[in-house]
Parts: structure tokens; sequence; C-alpha cells
């Protein structure tokens, strides 16, 4: 309860806060939070943008665009064209996230 109050007082001193901004481990941490953001937003286009122009979204795409099968074996051969297409790319995916590993 009393420490409570106490920080609640501290956070509420406009001076205290102005003074720990200006210290350099706050602004430090504040561009290492900054860049962070910055850095999982582009990594987050960037992967929105590889999932749109994947093979496996287009083909599921394709093969729900179509009438549905009323064969089973046929809605089978669907399925393991999307797991074979889906593999693929999860495997050239690591295969390219290795590379760049190596290059670094």
């Amino acid at each position: 309860m009393v420490l409570s109050r106490l920080l609640f007082s501290l956070l509420n001193n406009q001076q205290l806060i102005e003074k720990l901004a200006e210290s350099r481990p706050i602004r430090r941490a504040a561009q290492i939070t900054a860049f962070a953001i910055t850095k999982a937003q582009i990594t987050g286009k960037d992967a929105a943008a590889k999932m749109l122009k994947s093979e496996t979204l287009q083909q599921i795409r394709q093969e729900t665009a179509g009438r549905m099968p009323r064969d089973p074996g046929e809605l089978g051969r669907r399925a393991r064209s999307v797991r074979e297409t889906f593999v693929n790319e999860v495997k050239e995916g690591l295969r390219d996230a290795s590379r760049k590993i190596k290059d670094k």
C-alpha cells in the first residue's frame, strides 16, 4: 500500500519524469524500443507480401474457386497437392533463411 502510493506520487511528479527522460539510459531504452518496433513492422510487411505471393495461397484459391468435388479421391488429391506445395515452400524458406544467416 505504501509502496504503491510512493510510486504513484513519483510517477506524477513532472520534474522527476523530465529528469529521467533526459537521462542517457532512458533515451537509449527508447531508441532500442523504437528500433525493435520498426524492425518488427518491416519484417511483418515482408512476411505478408511473401505470403500473398505464395504458390500455396494461389493454389488454395484456385482449388476453392471451382466446384467442390463429389468424389472423395479428388478431394484427397487436391489436399495432397496443396500439402506438397506448402512443404516445398517451407523448405525453400528455410534454405533462404540459412543462406542469409551464413552471409552475415
